[in-house]
């Protein structure tokens, strides 16, 4: 597949830029993207949550009532889950969410995501560009100009560059990768990929590459 370049005004150029087949035109594995994508969901939570249980409540161990002839349901604990302040039943502890997965899966998942974005259309291939200094209306602009604005957008750059990172923190739904570190969750939420000519090479190079067992 080929794509012409733009730059950051969404004018085209007069430059090309050849994805790599093996790259951007697989045929998608649904599986693997459900898998890798429920494994970055699941690393991110927390796991925190905590709730009391009958065991944890303070209160009197006194029977609250005699067993029979009262004409209402036997009942011997105040902590019970069936009286307002009782303990919970089976409530959640803390525990740890995440869980492994093979990192050929995880190729496949993203190498899947990216062929899909490429099917339909929602690769955006930019000239290398930086900021002077962090400006949030030139990254709108950017934005603007794909009309992208109050849309989820990723864009991809090879490497860091604090002076868009800055530039993109403030602007709700979008986002900035580096090409090394995309991940599947963030290209298949993202409306349009917004790719750097050096970030394609950068990621044909990393996922391309057959992983060796």
């Amino acid at each position: 597949m080929e794509l012409t370049v733009f730059n950051i005004k969404g004018e085209k150029t007069a430059k090309t830029v050849k994805l790599s087949d093996g790259v951007f035109g697989i045929e998608p594995n649904d599986h693997a993207i459900w898998l890798d994508t429920r494994q970055i969901l699941a690393n991110r939570r927390q796991g925190t949550h905590d709730t009391t249980e009958r065991a944890d409540i303070q209160g009197s161990t006194k029977k609250i009532k005699r067993q029979k002839g009262t004409g209402t349901a036997r009942a011997g604990s105040i902590k019970s889950p069936l009286f307002r302040g009782g303990g919970r039943v089976f409530g959640p502890h803390p525990r740890d969410y995440s869980f492994k997965l093979n990192k050929k899966v995880k190729r496949l998942a993203r190498l899947s995501a990216l062929s899909y974005k490429a099917k339909e259309n929602e690769i955006v291939v930019l000239e290398d560009f930086s900021f002077e200094k962090p400006r949030t209306r030139d990254f709108a602009g950017i934005l603007q100009a794909f009309e992208l604005t109050g849309k989820n957008a990723l864009l991809v750059i090879r490497d860091t560059d604090l002076n868009l990172v800055l530039s993109a923190r403030n602007i709700q739904k979008a986002r900035i990768s580096r090409a090394r570190d995309l991940n599947t969750y963030e290209i298949l939420k993202a409306r349009k990929l917004l790719i750097t000519e050096s970030s394609v090479a950068e990621i044909e190079q990393v996922l391309g590459k057959v992983v060796a067992e």
